[in-house]
């Protein structure tokens, strides 16, 4: 038995990925601490669980973190699947039990990735293309902009946002009209929202012009492992549009695309900022440009990065190996052509505009890879799950407020 543990923070998607990727990898069920029960780690038998409500209070985090680390001597892997619980880490180092092991992420680092105004501002000069952005702050009686609609609404202050609640909550709001835009900067400021809003000029294209990279940037800044993605089907629920539901990685079907220019703009953007452990960058590609647009960088994982452990870069593997036996990592450029799906067959045939991707997706569908769908994670009660699950999605698509 290796001698480490892994615990990893959340229930979502995310973490359960994370937790296949442990057990794939080792025949170890990690440890999981979430807020709440979601039904994406519910009924597996890979992993255990537990809930604290308060653990997005950054008091009780350290406490339950230490309180946890204390059961054991061996190392604690500690993986994130969200911001709120990556600044918590990065702020918190000093205050962390020393058997609790993590990517060394430098706080303000992480905090000018997970603030989108501070994320676009700080760096416009680095080497990657944004969209045209605009700031509005909900406390100001700012003029509304004369903008070209539809634009992108979101909000800069990520974890702020995610901590609240209100009725038709939308994680970003594709906006038509200037009186739309009123009327929704109004809702989200009334819910509690007491900082700035990203308002960013939408770039034409359906799903398929979206693109998927994820790094991993070892203890010493340097990019070991990058893919890149091109994305056939985002979500279109109001809380999980930008998450992709289907992409190919190694395959485009934009021919001029600058893809190899593009992993180095990352490459070297990554390394410059000395960031340390996974990252997923979203893009959109501008075809009047020919450009690859960034419209974020999550500073952890994304729900779909299990797409690189078929590609021979098992992301628990990853860190173990640099962060627990502090070994050299080998540089991995993630060139072959995998399919990954969170949807059943008949939403890829029905949603899927691009028909050259469809057709692609569909010529791969025997060897998709589902991260939700683990083999060795046999539990009846979680197959019914997963099949319902996947029923769902049907509802979801056609009652979908996202249009292209």
């Amino acid at each position: 038995m290796d001698n480490f543990q892994v615990l990893i923070l959340g229930s979502d998607a995310n973490a359960y990925y994370m937790a296949r990727c442990c057990y794939e990898a080792y025949h170890k069920k990690a440890h999981l601490i979430g807020k709440e029960k979601l039904a994406f780690t519910k009924f597996s038998n890979i992993l255990t669980i537990e809930y604290d409500k308060d653990i997005w209070n950054e008091k009780a985090f350290v406490n339950k973190l230490n309180q946890y680390a204390s059961q054991y001597q061996e190392k604690i892997l500690v993986i994130s699947t969200n911001e709120t619980y990556s600044l918590f880490l990065a702020k918190n180092k000093k205050r962390l039990a020393s058997n609790l092991i993590f990517s060394n992420q430098d706080e303000k680092v992480l905090e000018n990735l997970t603030n989108k105004e501070k994320f676009y501002k700080n760096y416009q000069k680095k080497g990657l293309t944004f969209p045209d952005t605009y700031y509005f702050d909900v406390l100001k009686n700012q003029l509304i902009l004369d903008l070209t609609y539809p634009v992108i609404l979101k909000p800069a202050n990520v974890v702020m946002y995610n901590h609240l609640q209100f009725n038709d909550k939308h994680k970003i709001y594709k906006i038509n009209s200037e009186q739309e835009l009123k009327e929704i900067i109004l809702k989200i400021k009334q819910a509690g929202y007491k900082d700035r809003l990203i308002i960013q000029e939408y770039i034409n294209g359906d799903d398929s012009y979206l693109f998927d990279c994820v790094v991993y940037v070892d203890k010493y800044n340097h990019v070991k492992v990058i893919s890149f993605a091109q994305i056939g089907l985002q979500e279109h629920s109001k809380s999980m549009v930008g998450n992709a539901a289907v992409l190919i990685n190694g395959f485009t079907t934009f021919k001029k695309a600058p893809i190899k220019e593009m992993k180095e703009a990352i490459t070297n953007f990554m390394e410059d900022i000395k960031y340390s452990g996974f990252a997923e960058i979203d893009m959109k590609y501008d075809e009047r440009t020919n450009t690859f647009k960034v419209l974020e960088i999550n500073a952890r994982q994304g729900r779909c990065s299990y797409y690189l452990t078929p590609l021979k870069a098992n992301l628990v593997q990853i860190l173990v190996e640099d962060l627990i036996y502090e070994n050299e990592l080998p540089k991995q450029d993630l060139t072959e052509e995998v399919l990954l799906s969170f949807v059943p067959k008949s939403i890829v045939k029905k949603q899927i505009v691009n028909q050259k991707f469809k057709t692609k997706a569909l010529s791969m569908w025997k060897n998709k890879v589902s991260p939700m769908q683990c083999p060795l994670d046999k539990n009846f009660k979680r197959f019914l799950m997963i099949k319902k699950r996947l029923w769902h999605y049907k509802k979801e698509y056609k009652e979908g407020y996202w249009k292209n």
